[in-house]
């Protein structure tokens, strides 16, 4: 049986949320913090999103926030914003995310949390995101896909913000 190697062993710690043995792994075994596992991910890019200590922690051991996706372009910013982490996003923007980095369908975290109807996780990106109107590659903006998709309080808050900006 082969042995699994350290960044292997490093990101099954992440994406299963142990903080403990990531900060191990790191401190320990001498496992990079921006190293690719076997299916060309980072720790951070596996990590288990909900838990923002653990995120903060591969951070603060300099994991690259913008490192996208190999296959969507998708970068943790996008994920979370688009599953609704709001601590998680914020301790990304805390740390230099980018949040105009776009994926492979033009989309930037903004416009998947407005779509998703992550209100708070809209009101913090918006803020940041250096053209709020940006269009995706299917021509939407971050509120009009709040609106297409029935989000109708993110629809109002993104027209609300626009108009007094």
């Amino acid at each position: 049986m082969a042995e699994v190697s350290v960044a292997d062993r490093l990101c099954n710690a992440s994406a299963s949320g142990k903080l403990a043995e990531v900060l191990f792994l790191l401190d320990t075994a001498g496992a990079d913090v921006n190293g690719f596992n076997t299916f060309k991910r980072t720790p951070l890019q596996v990590v288990k999103m909900g838990n923002a200590a653990l995120v903060e922690a591969l951070l603060v051991a300099g994991a690259d926030p913008n490192v996208p996706d190999p296959v969507l372009n998708l970068t943790l910013t996008h994920d979370a914003a688009r599953e609704g982490f709001i601590h998680t996003v914020r301790v990304l923007v805390n740390h230099g995310a980018d949040l105009n980095l776009v994926d492979g369908h033009g989309n930037l975290p903004l416009h998947l949390a407005a779509r998703e109807g992550h209100l708070k996780v809209v009101q913090l990106l918006i803020e940041c995101t250096t053209d709020p109107q940006a269009l995706n590659d299917q021509g939407y903006s971050a509120g009009e896909l709040a609106r297409h998709h029935g989000k109708t309080d993110v629809f109002n808050f993104v027209e609300e913000y626009l108009s007094s900006h």
